[in-house]
């Protein structure tokens, strides 16, 4: 296992000093637990720092990553679900002869009463390496996500949530889920306990300050408690990018991790911006970030945390008459193109 090397944590310490502090008032919440707005900022510039190199699966880049959010796990309180953090796992990428290694990364928060269902949130930390030359250091895709997620998990230890949550940083999703269909083939307790995914995949940046929240067209219980959970302002929620009528590379069913539950017929939402001009590209950098958009959306999503594990019970009875009544199984749908540009 590759473990963070000394430098990386004094420049990783002198990235976190030097992130900005000033957020607008608006992205707090009474309400919420205590979201560290600052320090999820740090988390983003670290995980998109230039000695990371892009974070692309198989790399010293990755490990590195992986590194950083190891300490990030164990300073938040997540409890290990396998024998460490640690999910290691083989895939055979598209047109590739042998074998390759992805390492997802998974802990828990457990929650005030056993058993029942549980939520899963997660977030890929993978990236893509160089592109023609140039380090593509994935700030919004995903090191947003990520640190959002980060975030999340350090939050409820002040105010534990009342079923249990697993955290997953997942590898290789650029390159086709491949964590994501590793993590769900390998989970660590009966899929039938996971009642939600969320999925948080790029969250720092719009021109309009919008956040799609995708997964309501395939499970309509989800649609009112999105609604109802809200938006922290300056985010403007909307719902939708899950249905054919979206258009070419608008229905988003299988652009992200997500994915994988949604072939196993369990609910998901995904949070995550439309394209921009720096999707996929060198210039997606921290500079280029909307600091309060992305910590609104923290708290926006840290909001339908609280109320999707209030309710979860009531959400794993809906699902259970949703499949009871479903004319074929769930997660049946035909991938098609529903993926985002770019995805193999």
């Amino acid at each position: 296992m590759m473990s963070r090397p000394s430098t990386v944590t004094a420049l990783v310490s002198a990235l976190a000093l030097t992130a900005c502090t000033s957020l607008s008032a608006a992205a707090q919440s009474a309400s919420t637990p205590e979201i560290d707005d600052a320090q999820a900022l740090a988390d983003l510039r670290a995980l998109s720092a230039n000695f990371m190199d892009g974070r692309q699966t198989g790399t010293r880049g990755a490990g590195i990553a992986r590194g950083y959010l190891r300490d990030r796990f164990t300073e938040a309180g997540l409890v290990p679900v396998f024998e460490n953090y640690d999910h290691v796992f083989e895939y055979t990428a598209r047109g590739a002869s042998e074998t390759s290694e992805g390492q997802n990364l998974v802990g828990m928060i457990e929650g005030r009463e056993e058993g029942g269902p549980v939520l899963v949130i997660t977030a890929h930390y993978d990236h893509l390496g160089n592109c023609d030359g140039e380090v593509c250091n994935g700030a919004d895709d995903n090191a947003s996500g990520v640190a959002a997620m980060v975030a999340i998990a350090q939050a409820l230890q002040s105010a534990p949530p009342r079923h249990d949550v697993y955290f997953a940083a997942l590898d290789a999703e650029e390159v086709g889920l491949r964590g994501a269909r590793a993590l769900v083939a390998d989970f660590p307790i009966p899929l039938e306990r996971v009642a939600l995914n969320i999925n948080l995949d790029m969250l720092a940046i719009n021109a309009d300050n919008e956040l799609p929240a995708a997964g309501a067209f395939h499970f309509p219980f989800l649609r009112a408690r999105i609604d109802a959970a809200g938006a922290v302002a300056p985010t403007h929620l909307i719902q939708g990018y899950d249905s054919p009528e979206w258009g070419e590379h608008g229905d988003w069913t299988y652009s992200s991790d997500h994915a994988a539950f949604h072939d196993e017929g369990i609910p998901w939402i995904y949070y995550g911006v439309d394209f921009h001009e720096h999707y996929h590209q060198p210039t997606d950098e921290y500079e280029v970030v909307q600091q309060d958009f992305f910590v609104s959306n923290i708290h926006t999503v840290m909001n339908a945390v609280q109320l999707f594990d209030a309710e979860l019970e009531d959400v794993a009875a809906d699902l259970q008459e949703m499949r009871a009544n479903a004319p074929e199984p769930l997660g049946e749908t035909e991938e098609g193109s529903m993926r985002k540009p770019g995805m193999e």
